[in-house]
């Protein structure tokens, strides 16, 4: 659960710092594993999973090749993994997921997918919710492989073509590829939750500040800028809602940014209400090369060269060892130990 929770839950608990660094650290190096000895293509899809194109080792059968992978993870990287070979990867994922944890299984054969399928309920399947198994239940849709013997247009109509692909994938037909490298990115976005329910609107523009810092820290890496910022705001119990603000010259300056998501949140703020997650999305983004100044926008030498001072100390001595003053109006979140200034922003995966 979430710290803020489990204090309230065990307030004399012993909190240990998160250390994402690490975490991504340990990432790498099991990626960099299974491409130098395993498979050359290999997708990171997320901080702590990957798919590959999977061949048996030399030697050895699927099964035999699930275990040693596993066991190579753990002796080498130092960190127990589930491992599963199947013929799609959405079976591959379904497969591991159930096998957890520090499983390895090879499921090749139709009527041992079968078996399994039969016993796993819909929602087990990623992409397939509370609200979509309740679309498909009507229609006695309940375990994977109902799904799976379903009609593929019925399932198109019920679940779209994203359905449709996964319908096809239950089936052995594989839809998706593996991608080795991610497309460019058509938004960027930074945000999450806020640490509990915020009701105080300075407290609220802190962490708006918060989410500045962290984007533009995106856009510089990635070199891109936003022609448009979005903020949305979740509320305990009401309706979310969003503000979109047009930056009419594309930058990343904190400034600039940080002006625009003061009106974006303007328009998302709901007075006397519970805010519980923001999010910031950069889009309609223009990569280095291909953005122009307006024709009467000068450039602020001193806020650049602040923004590079700035960048440059924190490169050096860690994230947000300075930071904007805005951000002192969610000062609780940065003096808590727990969290050492410190937040889960990896990069290169393809979703999390």
């Amino acid at each position: 659960m979430p710290i803020w929770e489990a204090k309230q839950a065990c307030p004399d608990g012993i909190y240990i710092k998160r250390d994402f660094r690490w975490y991504e650290a340990i990432s790498k190096r099991m990626l960099a594993e299974l491409r130098e000895h395993f498979s050359p293509r290999v997708e990171n899809y997320s901080i702590d999973e990957s798919f590959w194109a999977g061949y048996p080792c030399p030697g050895m059968d699927f099964q035999a090749s699930a275990v040693h992978i596993r066991d190579h993870m753990l002796r080498v990287v130092g960190v127990p993994v589930t491992v599963a070979f199947a013929r799609t990867r959405t079976l591959a994922k379904l497969f591991a997921d159930t096998s957890k944890p520090f499983g390895a299984v090879a499921v090749l054969d139709q009527d041992r997918e079968r078996e399994l399928l039969a016993k796993l309920p819909v929602t087990e399947i990623a992409g397939i919710g509370a609200r979509r198994a309740a679309r498909l239940e009507p229609y006695g849709l309940k375990t994977c492989l109902d799904l799976a013997r379903a009609s593929r247009r019925l399932v198109r109509d019920l679940l779209t073509v994203v359905g449709q692909d996964l319908h096809d994938e239950l089936n052995g037909i594989q839809v998706t590829p593996i991608r080795t490298q991610r497309t460019p990115h058509k938004n960027i976005a930074r945000g999450g939750s806020l640490a509990g329910r915020v009701k105080d609107a300075f407290t609220l523009y802190g962490w708006l500040i918060r989410n500045v810092e962290r984007l533009i820290e995106e856009l510089h890496f990635h070199e891109v800028r936003p022609s448009t910022l979005t903020v949305y705001i979740s509320y305990f119990e009401h309706p979310s809602a969003g503000g979109e603000v047009s930056l009419g010259v594309p930058s990343d300056r904190f400034d600039v940014i940080a002006d625009a998501a003061k009106i974006g949140l303007g328009k998302a703020w709901r007075p006397g209400r519970q805010a519980t997650h923001m999010h910031l999305i950069a889009s309609k983004l223009k990569r280095a090369g291909s953005w122009q100044q307006g024709l009467f926008d000068m450039p602020d030498e001193r806020a650049e060269a602040l923004a590079r001072v700035k960048r440059e100390i924190n490169e050096t001595f860690g994230r947000f060892k300075i930071r904007s003053g805005a951000t002192l109006y969610a000062n609780d979140f940065y003096q808590d130990p727990a969290n050492e200034y410190d937040v889960c922003d990896i990069r290169g995966k393809f979703c999390f």
